[in-house]
């Protein structure tokens, strides 16, 4: 008798939860639909454009959080069609279904299940798109997502969109929303745009500046920056969908910023604004560029934690250094910064491509994306930062030489992987050396001459 009250009482609790829980979802969204301005029966729309790891898992955790409310809101993902799911991934997929007892029967009740046992046969081919409807990320097989709909055509995902996540590599970032902008000529009100995409690019002339992702998207659109918001943290996709507790930045315009926090925060993803767009984007793209230096050193020395911690110290007074150039208030990007690099140093797909690119498991000739990870956005991150702070224009004082030199003369990391990663003068064991090189300069120096000169340069952000 007292087991079956106690079991009432908690059921009574669990749906005083669940209720409370949904009504203060249901009050967030109404809070977002009267900013947009939308009537009785006409749903916000929220579209996901790019189905890797980190989109897939954003547009999946809305879904999660709203799918009770689609008559107040539609979710959707935009991918590209006919990507093909090799037999080595359909096999592996096949077990990660049977072993997981809720997708198994998720897949038999909507009579998918099928397709996956023929698919591991080889009977079948799957597809990309496909699976994806089912809750399978392509890049992050091993967890399955909620079941998501899914349009491959660009037009009819974003036409009549309120909101737009922007989940695509920031290489293909310009491209997708150029073709974008065809399908809004005739729009009124354009949509908000949340990137979510961490990536730069360098722009050399009129004078040297850095082009960011939401940079590209308003020159590629022409929807004004108050309408473009980046969203970034320290943070890995699977974790995250898997309720481990994170949090990140939103930022942009005020007007959406914080009610776009507000709508966007779960029990276990706290979201956060700040004003500060551009900063935190670069700073973003910055940490890919030596999580994958990391990722070499962690695989040429076995696991050295004394010899990660070397690595950590030079590159942490790199991004320190690159900061001052970059930023008025260096001083308030350091724990963000520093807490974005260390995730990505410990689990990053960028440290990951470091690691197997040392051990000669992967090749540069095989490009930046790969199979079951997607885009390496460290590769055109060192690229783009090493071009743009070679230029001499960008000239600072050299703490031995006495003269002026490039500030990329003070990033030798920086140095040593654009020369494995993009010239290929050197193999992935010169990082290794460019740490026991005897004349690299204690890495509290290199801090210490940004603290003490007059670095930062705004037009490095076209600012």
């Amino acid at each position: 008798m007292d087991g079956t009250m106690e079991g009432e009482v908690n059921n009574v609790h669990s749906d005083g939860l669940i209720q409370n829980t949904n009504g203060l979802l249901e009050e967030k969204l109404d809070e977002i639909r009267r900013i947009f301005g939308k009537a009785d029966g006409d749903p916000l729309r929220i579209v996901g454009v790019g189905a890797g790891a980190w989109g897939s898992v954003f547009t999946a955790m809305l879904q999660d959080s709203y799918r009770h409310l689609r008559h107040k809101v539609l979710i959707r993902i935009w991918r590209r069609p006919g990507r093909t799911v090799d037999r080595a991934t359909a096999e592996h997929l096949f077990e990660v279904i049977n072993s997981r007892e809720d997708v198994l029967r998720r897949l038999i009740r909507r009579c998918a299940y099928l397709k996956y046992v023929e698919g591991r046969l080889g009977d079948r081919t799957l597809y990309a798109d496909e699976i994806l409807k089912d809750g399978f990320c392509l890049n992050m097989i091993d967890t399955p997502l909620c079941p998501l709909k899914v349009v491959t055509n660009l037009q009819e995902a974003v036409w009549d969109a309120d909101i737009v996540i922007n989940g695509l590599p920031s290489t293909e970032t310009r491209e997708v929303f150029g073709e974008i902008r065809r399908y809004w000529k005739e729009r009124v009100v354009m949509p908000v745009i949340i990137s979510l995409a961490k990536g730069i690019e360098a722009e050399l002339e009129p004078e040297p500046r850095i082009i960011t992702p939401t940079q590209m998207i308003n020159r590629a659109t022409e929807v004004p920056m108050e309408n473009i918001l980046y969203l970034g943290g320290p943070n890995i996709a699977a974790e995250i969908y898997n309720k481990e507790y994170a949090n990140a930045r939103i930022c942009g315009a005020e007007k959406w910023r914080k009610p776009l926090a507000r709508f966007l925060r779960q029990p276990h993803f706290i979201v956060w604004d700040n004003g500060d767009l551009v900063t935190h984007e670069v700073m973003g793209g910055l940490k890919n560029v030596y999580a994958i230096g990391a990722g070499m050193i962690a695989a040429l020395t076995n696991e050295s934690a004394t010899s990660k911690s070397v690595y950590f110290a030079h590159c942490t007074s790199e991004m320190i250094f690159i900061t001052h150039l970059l930023a008025e208030d260096p001083e308030k990007l350091a724990g963000p910064l520093l807490a974005d690099t260390y995730v990505t140093l410990l689990k990053g797909r960028n440290s990951w491509y470091g690691q197997q690119l040392a051990k000669g498991e992967l090749s540069l000739d095989m490009g930046d994306s790969i199979k079951g990870k997607g885009m390496i956005q460290g590769i055109s991150a060192v690229k783009a930062f090493y071009e743009l702070l070679s230029q001499s224009g960008l000239s600072v004082p050299h703490p031995e030489e006495k003269k002026p030199v490039a500030p990329v003369e003070l990033c030798p990391i920086l140095k040593t992987l654009y020369k494995i990663l993009i010239v290929r003068e050197l193999p992935p064991q010169a990082i290794l050396q460019a740490l026991r090189d005897e004349t690299m300069n204690d890495p509290r120096d290199r801090i210490e001459i940004a603290q003490n000169h007059a670095f930062y340069r705004a037009s490095l952000l076209g600012q």
